[in-house]
């Protein structure tokens, strides 16, 4: 299995890419270019790691491969809807895994896979909005809303004694909807929001909206942005001007790029957040086998992306292949009815789902068990810098 997984990945996209008749054809959107730029690579091999291992499994259906074409959404809604509507459209893919940014994913549905009836499941877009979308039970997360992440960074800074903060954070709809989550309850558990404030992306520099910001005492910056991109820039000014002491941000900020632009010297009072599996046997599971195949489980997203692929496949395999019934068969695959399936299972799963016997996924990432709206719960914890890496400070509840 590691000389197949290292020949895929060699090859890249084009091996994953290049359809027979055969064929069953997915899309692997992912933020190859953009905010989340930094955490594709990781996730780009956990995409594919599903792929092999089901195709070396035998396959779907009757014998037909996986093929999983990739595709950029660029962390961007203009770039997403392109590429899904070329998967969509011209690549003619059966259900879309990703996008990784929330706006991204809103651009994508709306344009492209809602109305084609195209089932979609994201390992990492978490905004709140996502939630309350039209979709026709068509969109799905492995990765818990940021309403949860947002409530409990409040209570988590709150429990830590760190009582008034000011908030800058990214006008998207990533940005506002941690941002309003974590101020509704941060406020309501008694503490002080003393400035809010929202900023651009790929501004030049941040002084003066940082200035505005500090004028309100607080010695803490909660900053919810991306690591790649604005986030970096507003942390590093933040740091050079001693606008600030202290600074939390999530997972968006919890990449290697402001280590590697700052340096951990100067991070050891930064921290973030970030939705985190539960220990469990399939966690242990895939930790085991993605390591094996040389991916990096500390990557953020990796156990989500792998689970979305995995439920997908299941999905058609119980649906026959038939894209009108993907919804109800990958609400059916992870209910948490049936024989468990681990990661890596698949020709068990094949099994019984074609001896027509209820199975129950048992992700990476979680149970997945999705409510009405396409949800999962979701546990997180508090990270800091430690060395070239991040490490857990504290579980979050």
């Amino acid at each position: 299995m590691k000389r197949i997984l290292a020949a895929s990945l060699l090859l890249g996209a084009s091996a994953l890419a290049t359809p027979t008749l055969a064929d069953v054809n997915i899309g692997l959107l992912n933020g190859i270019t953009g905010g989340a730029a930094a955490m594709a690579p990781e996730i780009t091999k956990s995409y594919q790691f599903a792929v092999s291992q089901i195709n070396d499994q035998g396959g779907l259906l009757k014998g037909e491969k996986l093929v999983g074409t990739l595709a950029d959404a660029g962390c961007s809604p203009q770039v997403a809807a392109d590429a899904a509507t070329k998967l969509v459209n011209v690549t003619q893919v059966i259900g879309v895994v990703g996008p990784l940014c929330s706006g991204a994913l809103m651009a994508a549905t709306n344009s492209a896979t809602i109305p084609a009836g195209v089932l979609l499941i994201s390992p990492a877009a978490t905004s709140p909005e996502i939630t309350s979308l039209k979709d026709n039970d068509l969109v799905f997360r492995t990765i818990p809303s940021d309403e949860y992440q947002g409530q409990a960074l409040a209570r988590t800074l709150l429990d830590r004694g760190t009582k008034k903060v000011a908030v800058s954070y990214i006008n998207n709809d990533y940005g506002k909807g941690i941002a309003e989550a974590f101020k509704k309850e941060f406020e309501a558990k008694g503490g002080e929001i003393a400035g809010y404030e929202a900023h651009e992306e790929n501004k030049s520099s941040y002084r003066a909206d940082l200035a505005g910001l500090a004028q309100g005492g607080a010695d803490t910056l909660v900053l919810l942005d991306y690591g790649d991109t604005s986030g970096l820039t507003v942390l590093r000014e933040s740091i050079e001007n001693g606008f600030f002491e202290n600074f939390v941000g999530a997972e968006g900020m919890k990449t290697s790029a402001p280590i590697k632009a700052i340096g951990a010297d100067n991070l050891k009072t930064f921290m973030a957040s970030a939705p985190v599996s539960s220990k469990s046997e399939a966690l242990d599971i895939f930790n085991k086998a993605f390591t094996e195949a040389g991916g990096d489980i500390n990557s953020s997203y990796v156990g989500p992306s792998y689970d979305a692929v995995f439920l997908m496949a299941l999905a058609i395999e119980k649906a026959g292949g038939d894209k009108a019934k993907l919804s109800e068969s990958l609400r059916a695959v992870s209910n948490g009815e049936g024989e468990p399936i681990f990661p890596g299972e698949w020709k068990k799963a094949k099994e019984l789902i074609d001896a027509g016997k209820a199975i129950d996924y048992k992700g990476a990432s979680g149970e997945l068990n999705f409510d009405a709206n396409g949800d999962v719960p979701g546990s997180y914890a508090l990270f800091r810098v430690e060395g070239d890496d991040w490490a857990v400070e504290t579980q979050m509840k």
